[in-house]
């Protein structure tokens, strides 16, 4: 009996698995820490937040954001302003389209104004120019005139030979007179600049001009016209014939280029003062 029992206990037994012992944690050893495992959806939740933002998308997201905020604003006042003249009356209609006809023609004045403004000042610099041209060029005539600065161009040589000595300054004062009344714009006598103050004496044998000595044979450089000075002293008992009364030989001859370049020192007025204010 003993033995049956004992041998069917033995076949139970080995019918039976065998429990797995459970792991017993050794001393000194730690717990198990393993993670449960998640699901698809909790994984694509647990990615998703708690969210993760660099400061580069944080300023993007702030700049879409303004930018769809200002758009959807215009949206919003462009459809007011058309739902406005949708449903405004004829009447309002017209007074707008005055209105804008108005200003339209505020700003095409205002327009001409400026360009007016422009040429204004376009023609002021025009002017001053012109002026400061037309003064350099007065400036100059007036140096010619007064003997400060030298100058060329057309006009006659006249040339006095006198072997006998008869010529008198006076002889000479007239044909620098007949000469300017004929046009002459610069006359130089023997190296001797001829000015509006020129004055002429007889010196002994000779003659000075404006205190300078000169001598035969005199020859006189004038600038001017040709055509009008040659003829101003070939006139009937004008210088040239009453020269050759005196028994002197004068010689005309017109040229292109006459140089006139004596001068004369500007002299500051002792008492005349210019009246411009």
């Amino acid at each position: 009996m003993s033995n049956l029992d004992e041998t069917g206990g033995n076949r139970l037994r080995r019918e039976l698995p065998e429990e797995v012992p459970a792991a017993v944690p050794q001393a000194g050893e730690p717990e198990s820490t393993a993670e449960p495992v998640l699901t698809g959806r909790q994984r694509l939740v647990k990615g998703l937040w708690p969210p993760r933002v660099t400061r580069a998308q944080l300023i993007v997201a702030v700049l879409l954001f303004g930018l769809g905020f200002g758009l959807a604003v215009q949206v919003a006042s462009n459809s007011d302003g058309d739902d406005a003249l949708r449903g405004a009356r004829q009447e309002d209609l017209v007074r707008i389209l005055d209105e804008l006809d108005d200003r339209t023609q505020r700003l095409e004045d205002e327009k001409q104004g400026l360009e007016k403004q422009r040429d204004e000042l376009e023609n002021s610099s025009n002017q001053a120019e012109e002026a400061r041209r037309q003064t350099i060029e007065k400036e100059r005539q007036l140096g010619v005139l007064a003997g400060t600065v030298a100058a060329e161009g057309p006009g006659i040589t006249m040339t006095i030979e006198d072997t006998k000595g008869t010529v008198e300054a006076d002889m000479l004062l007239d044909a620098i007179q007949e000469l300017r009344a004929a046009g002459a714009e610069a006359i130089q006598v023997n190296g001797v600049r001829v000015v509006a103050g020129t004055y002429l004496t007889d010196s002994g044998e000779s003659v000075s001009v404006d205190g300078n000595k000169i001598n035969a044979p005199y020859r006189f450089k004038v600038i001017g016209k040709p055509q009008d000075l040659e003829p101003a002293l070939n006139i009937p008992g004008g210088v040239v014939q009453t020269l050759e009364k005196e028994q002197a030989t004068v010689t005309v001859e017109r040229s292109d280029k006459i140089v006139v370049d004596a001068l004369r020192a500007a002299k500051r007025p002792d008492y005349a003062r210019s009246s411009s204010r």
